[in-house]
């Protein structure tokens, strides 16, 4: 299936989270999260979870369709798929697999759906403690490179240094921007946490280029969204959220072992960027909102100039505060707090609020929007990224 066979066949008609908690409080288990989820996007949608037929999801999650669909009573499961990979790059993959399966007629409701409580299971993101190391992590771990922020930062600290030092005062005003959202929203789990200049610079470094405020939390919870056709989600509870083009991949050799990618100061989106607005049509400055995954605020940094929306050189100057900010800037970013500061739902959490923002109920609302933009996993394989837009943009 080509991608503009996509274009305004199918829509977001429901979206549904839990409660965020921080890492390890959640007083429920991960697969009750993730059903709490579900039904949630159901009972906005207007639907019952035996009108499901579809479940899709990102990031190896544990809460597999078979047990989901039999705990909901779905009548028959017809679709299931996974985007493989860690962290949050498959999340617009998990919705361009809902979208082709209900555009071709293979499934007509999905669900995508993350369900993350970390605190039940295993650290995401910790070091190993094995006695030995083989395969591409000999080439890191025995050096001290342990965790995702370690192997990230190069690449960011590479960007930096082709593009003449920019992207610290970018990265900043990132951070700072999805802080000052969070504080308008009652769900973020920064809320009440004001982030200050001050209080940014004087943080701890975690890794140069990066400290403690410029990494994302990590936190329990679940949200889901879900798929079907633009025709049935007219006539559903909610104003749909049209899909105009999602894409996903990679850059040629991005995953190249011993961090010897061809171009490794980036996001992943030189490709995948680009491939999205020829999909749907549109130009960067059609795009009314954003939600930009930050594992790490370069990699939104870098992922914002690998969009198109501003070049490397003018970097520091259109990834402000003022740029960023809800009421009045040239591109709101993560208007419900992001990573940062809303809840690290391996942005998932994203995605909703990239709904939110078209249907107007968004606690940061933009004014009139018509086109929503969300990215998701800068500097994992594979990337993915989701335009969507109201009635008029069709």
């Amino acid at each position: 299936m080509s991608y503009e066979t996509i274009r305004g066949k199918t829509a977001i008609a429901g979206v549904g989270e839990t409660t965020y908690y921080r890492w390890g409080k959640s007083p429920d288990p991960e697969f009750k999260l993730t059903l709490d989820a579900i039904l949630a996007a159901c009972a906005d949608a207007g639907l019952e979870p035996q009108d499901l037929d579809g479940f899709a999801s990102f990031s190896n999650d544990r809460n597999t369709p078979a047990r989901l669909a039999s705990a909901l009573n779905v009548k028959e499961l017809k679709h299931a798929s996974m985007v493989w990979g860690g962290g949050g790059g498959g999340g617009s993959g998990a919705v361009m697999n809902a979208a082709a399966a209900v555009a071709s007629g293979l499934a007509s409701a999905v669900v995508v759906y993350r369900g993350l409580a970390q605190g039940q299971f295993q650290r995401f993101g910790r070091g190993g403690g094995a006695a030995t190391v083989s395969g591409e992590l000999a080439f890191t771990q025995p050096y001290g490179v342990m965790v995702p922020a370690q192997m990230y930062a190069m690449k960011f600290q590479r960007w930096m240094h082709e593009n003449g030092g920019r992207g610290a005062a970018a990265q900043k005003a990132v951070s700072l921007t999805s802080y000052a959202h969070a504080q308008s929203n009652p769900r973020a789990v920064m809320a009440g946490r004001p982030l200050t200049s001050l209080k940014y610079d004087e943080s701890r470094w975690i890794v140069e280029p990066w400290r403690l405020f410029d990494c994302c939390q990590e936190n329990d919870g679940a949200a889901a969204v879900i798929v079907t056709t633009a025709e049935r989600a007219r006539g559903l509870r909610q104003t749909p959220a049209h899909i105009l083009a999602t894409s996903q991949g990679s850059d040629n050799r991005y995953e190249a072992w011993s961090h010897n990618a061809p171009h490794y100061g980036s996001s992943n989106f030189r490709a995948a960027g680009p491939r999205l607005f020829e999909s749907a049509g549109l130009k960067p400055h059609d795009v009314d909102v954003a939600q930009s995954y930050e594992n790490f605020t370069g990699g939104v940094v870098m992922s914002l100039v690998e969009h198109g929306f501003c070049e490397p050189e003018e970097v520091d100057e259109f990834v402000s505060v003022e740029n960023l900010a809800v009421g009045g800037g040239r591109l709101p970013l993560n208007t419900s707090g992001g990573n940062l500061a809303e809840c690290y739902m391996h942005g998932m959490e994203l995605i909703v609020e990239g709904v939110r923002q078209l249907r107007g109920t968004a606690v940061n609302q933009v004014q009139d929007v018509n086109v929503s933009f969300v990215s998701s996993g800068p500097m994992v394989t594979p990337v993915s990224n989701l335009l969507m837009g109201s009635e008029d943009t069709l």
